[in-house]
């Protein structure tokens, strides 16, 4: 009888070994990075940073290694056609301020949250100790963003000075002197290049770090074809038109990671970004600014971000706003908002006014 026990017990064991793959198989995963560290992976993915060492049996936090690969707790891979939703950026916080009388136990039923997220979200390690005039965030899944923007207040926005029409494309390699309010991607359409093929011809790292006075060179385009960057361009999306081309508006691209400024249709400024990561994917259609934060706190469980700058949101908890804590512009960081640099950030801030259209594709 000891075999027979053995062999059921083995099987068994089996069984739940391909159960657990099985379960696994759906989880979302990171690969460390070097350089990475237990809290930038958690941030990034908005989850406990105790959490997450935890499922992945970690002792100690300070010690992940390039290569492990780590199960990221309470997000599972989206499948064709899923919208994944993530109460961390699926609305924008409710600002609640405190009355007299009023305790947390109140506020929370009133909100239907628990009294924990809004001790964490606004960091309070009291719940007693609250008072009235106090301002709380209140984060929950159900809240959704005001029907209507408030109006906004005069603000006095030097607008940027347009691009201006770059000479026809030649037939031989030409330079270009660059021009006081000119971009790259401006200057390579008018050459008839993509702005990556100028880029790569120049040895421009960042599109956005060209200055009056520099000198392109212009490469040709008859022989371009031929070239290791003509290969190069051909792997890349050229500058997306504007969507309205009247008035101002903003073009998100998801496949290039850039951000857009259009005026009139005419292209006034492209950023590198960062959007959604795929397990937090960044929304997809038109939509408009309808409310802005010079600063503002952002907080969920398991991260708190004081002094986010710049805070644009165009749809429920989806916002362009500034970004301190990565500079991997370029590649998808974030839980569904578009990361920008603060710099950038700034530019798109001044530009826009509530109610600009904002249309993101891929």
């Amino acid at each position: 009888m000891r075999p027979v026990r053995f062999c059921l017990a083995a099987l068994l064991m089996m069984l739940l070994s391909a159960a657990a793959f099985a379960q696994d198989s759906t989880q979302v995963t990171y690969t460390v990075q070097r350089g990475d560290t237990l809290f930038r992976i958690a941030l990034r993915y908005g989850v406990d940073m105790n959490v997450l060492a935890q499922t992945n049996n970690i002792a100690d936090m300070t010690r992940i290694r390039a290569g492990q690969v780590l199960v990221i707790p309470g997000l599972a891979q989206p499948t064709t056609g899923d919208v994944v939703q993530n109460p961390l950026v699926a609305t924008a916080p409710i600002v609640h301020t405190v009355q007299r009388g009023e305790s947390l136990t109140i506020i929370a039923g009133q909100y239907g949250v628990a009294v924990a997220d809004i001790l964490s979200a606004n960091n309070i390690a009291n719940p007693n100790r609250i008072f009235a005039g106090q301002e709380l965030q209140i984060w929950s899944a159900q809240l959704s963003a005001p029907a209507e923007a408030p109006a906004p207040e005069p603000a006095v926005v030097t607008p940027p000075e347009p691009v201006v029409s770059a000479p026809t494309p030649v037939p031989v390699m030409a330079t270009h002197v660059v021009r006081e309010g000119e971009h790259l991607s401006g200057i390579a359409r008018g050459y008839g290049l993509s702005w990556t093929v100028l880029a790569e011809a120049n040895g421009i790292t960042d599109p956005n770090r060209i200055y009056a006075g520099m000198t392109l060179n212009i490469p040709d385009a008859a022989t371009l074809a031929a070239s290791p960057i003509g290969n190069l361009a051909a792997s890349v999306a050229a500058v997306p038109p504007a969507r309205v081309g009247a008035g101002r508006e903003i073009v998100v691209d998801l496949s290039s990671q850039m951000t857009y400024a259009f005026e009139d249709g005419v292209l006034m400024k492209s950023s590198l970004s960062s959007t959604g990561l795929p397990a937090t994917p960044t929304v997809q259609g038109s939509y408009k600014i309808y409310l802005k934060y010079d600063s503002q706190t952002m907080s969920g469980p398991g991260y708190r971000l004081p002094g986010v700058q710049w805070v644009m949101y165009f749809y429920q908890g989806y916002a362009l706003h500034g970004t301190y804590w990565h500079s991997n512009f370029g590649q998808p960081m974030s839980h569904g908002c578009v990361n920008l640099t603060n710099e950038d950030a700034k530019w798109f801030y001044d530009f826009a006014s509530l109610g600009t259209p904002v249309y993101v594709q891929w």
